[in-house]
């Protein structure tokens, strides 16, 4: 179904959706209610609690006065919006309301009750809207006297600064109360995405995947929080790690939407984990607790305070071994990213390839990536010359036999790396560090190629690696203290973040990446929603720098799908079972920008 195709004509208008009611003034109603207010309709909070309405009053006075004080609105308009703002207890203030808009806690019960409650209140004419980014919008509308009228209007959180808006339409819903929602959603500013109703729809149902996995990844000990968060942050771009990301939305309400999504999918990746239930049967909900999986300075603080779990500051740690000269091994644009970030920071660098040919070619693409730094500022010409020099081709590893480190940058594929470390093993000085720089490949299989395993560790760059700041340090059961505090201290002296992490299949970022990736694509497959709308709506409702399908396309849909089946294969969840049509593009040689399709089709160069 085309899902972007114009609604059947109604009597509905947007331009009739005048008055507007909020029901629930929490952060999310109060944001609403702040979108409606500036954008010239009436607006009828309604709220329980005298206080939350206060609490709401008070939020769009500061949240309109700080506007002025940006230039985006001026104080007339500030005292009009203001005026258009009125809060009440009881839902019979709605009675005049065009649209009404539920955005009470997610609870199936409450949002009945609400329902029900208005219909014996409302216009007939009224469009009824519920904000619930889990339940049924189905089931509310059907248990409605009005289910032509109902609809979900999923906001994202800051509701004024967030574009995206889910419009989910039931079976039930009538085209042209969509119509009208949606036009209006345009005129607030916004980008709406209409999707059908299942629990999460494309935003959520991607995000609440990836973010229960970083919970099990935390719960397992697998990585700490604090590496998980940024991990994610500085390897993908994200805005925020998946654990703060779960104190802000609250430890209860992920819960609530996963035990949702996994009783539609019955998808192992949407169980919740179990710490997100011991979290919240304690009361550590998260931000608006003061406590999370991170501790909070006050309840509703976003300021984090150290407490038990936080980690030593690195001058704490034990030290590690000297690092006076690095190898670097491999002619690809990692292998010479990789000699760039070393030598930029004046370590003498060995960078060794198949053949003195290849090397020197290695080493002519770092020089034109330090021409490009100084064009843009980043460089000096003195600093560019410097780095250069510190650079030496060779054509054969006997090149290595006096540096302290060295580093693999070769094809992804073990039987080469085991060989190339066999070799190592033989030329380079004892006391070595040798590091392989390996995405997805047992790191403990490429030490054993070796009589020196415990000075086997693996430091994942990542792409381009003069530009991206994180390192994941992978430490085998073999690897020794010091070989592990070496790489800690090499990190910060090229100057890059290190993340500690087990050797298991894709280490915390792909782990976490592309589950999320290969979920998008099954999403497309089902036809439940097209390319780009799954895209937007993880760019404006996630905050994420490229939607999954702009993002797969650039990685090549072949790295993908052998990740995806590495993923698989270690872990043998049937939800990390890679999606028949990322297999079938494979197949048909569709692997995205550099094959000039991939999901979508690309200019030829």
């Amino acid at each position: 179904m085309d899902r972007t195709s114009t609604p059947e004509p109604s009597s509905l208008s947007p331009k009739s959706l005048r008055t507007v009611a909020v029901i629930g003034l929490g952060t999310m109603g109060t944001g609403i209610a702040e979108v409606l207010t500036l954008a010239g309709r009436e607006v009828v909070g309604v709220d329980v609690s005298d206080a939350a309405a206060l609490r709401a009053g008070a939020a769009l006075e500061a949240a309109t006065a700080r506007a002025v004080e940006r230039g985006r609105i001026t104080e007339p308009e500030r005292r009009a919006a203001l005026a258009r703002f009125r809060t009440a207890t009881d839902l019979t203030a709605v009675a005049d309301a065009d649209l009404v808009i539920e955005v009470v806690p997610e609870d199936y019960d409450l949002k009945h009750e609400v329902f029900t409650a208005l219909d014996a209140v409302v216009r007939p004419d009224a469009i009824l809207a519920t904000g619930t980014n889990a339940l049924s919008v189905t089931r509310l509308a059907a248990d409605s006297a009005r289910p032509e009228r109902v609809l979900g209007l999923h906001f994202f959180n800051p509701a004024p600064a967030m574009k995206l808006v889910e419009i989910v339409s039931s079976v039930l819903t009538d085209p042209g109360a969509v119509a009208a929602v949606t036009e209006l959603a345009h005129e607030l500013g916004k980008e709406p995405v209409a999707v059908g109703d299942r629990p999460g729809f494309v935003a959520d149902g991607l995000l609440f995947g990836y973010l229960n996995q970083a919970a099990a990844m935390y719960e397992a000990r697998y990585a700490t929080r604090e590496d998980i968060d940024a991990a994610m942050r500085l390897g993908c771009g994200l805005p925020m790690g998946p654990l703060a990301l779960l104190d802000l939305i609250g430890v209860d309400t992920a819960r609530t939407v996963l035990e949702a999504m996994y009783a539609a999918s019955r998808d192992r990746l949407h169980a919740p984990a179990p710490i997100l239930g011991q979290l919240a049967a304690a009361g550590l909900t998260g931000r608006k607790a003061g406590r999370g999986f991170y501790t909070y300075e006050a309840p509703g603080s976003s300021a984090i305070v150290p407490d038990a779990l936080t980690p030593p500051p690195p001058a704490a740690r034990a030290g590690g071994r000297a690092v006076d000269r690095v190898g670097v091994v491999g002619s690809g644009t990692m292998a010479s990213g990789i000699a760039e970030v070393f030598a930029k920071v004046g370590l003498p660098v060995v960078l060794v390839a198949r053949t003195p040919e290849k090397a020197e070619a290695a080493k002519g693409r770092i020089a034109k990536s330090l021409a490009r730094a100084v064009d843009k500022g980043r460089l000096t010409a003195k600093e560019r010359d410097a780095a250069l020099a510190a650079v030496t081709p060779a054509g054969s590893l006997d090149a290595l036999a006096e540096v302290d480190l060295a580093v693999e940058a070769v094809a992804e594929d073990l039987d080469v790396k085991r060989e190339l470390f066999a070799a190592l093993d033989k030329v380079v000085k004892p006391g070595a560090v040798l590091a392989t720089t390996t995405s997805s490949l047992p790191v403990v299989a490429i030490a054993r190629a070796t009589s020196r395993p415990g000075d086997v560790v693996g430091m994942h760059f990542f792409n381009p690696a003069p530009a991206m700041k994180l390192v994941e340090v992978v430490r085998t059961v073999l690897t020794a203290d010091d070989v592990h505090a070496t790489v800690r201290a090499v990190c910060a002296r090229i100057r890059k973040h290190p993340v500690d992490c087990g050797d298991r299949a894709g280490f915390i970022v792909n782990a976490l990446l592309f589950p999320y990736l290969n979920n998008a694509v099954k999403m497309v497959q089902e036809h439940y929603a097209s390319l780009d709308e799954i895209d937007a709506a993880m760019r404006l409702g996630g905050g994420y720098p490229m939607g999954p399908f702009e993002l797969l396309d650039v990685v090549g849909l072949d790295v993908s799908l052998a990740i995806e089946k590495v993923l698989h294969r270690e872990f043998r969840d049937p939800g990390l079972a890679p999606a028949p049509l990322l297999e079938h593009l494979v197949a048909a040689g569709c692997l995205g920008r550099k094959t000039g399709r991939g999901f979508r089709e690309y200019a030829k160069a």
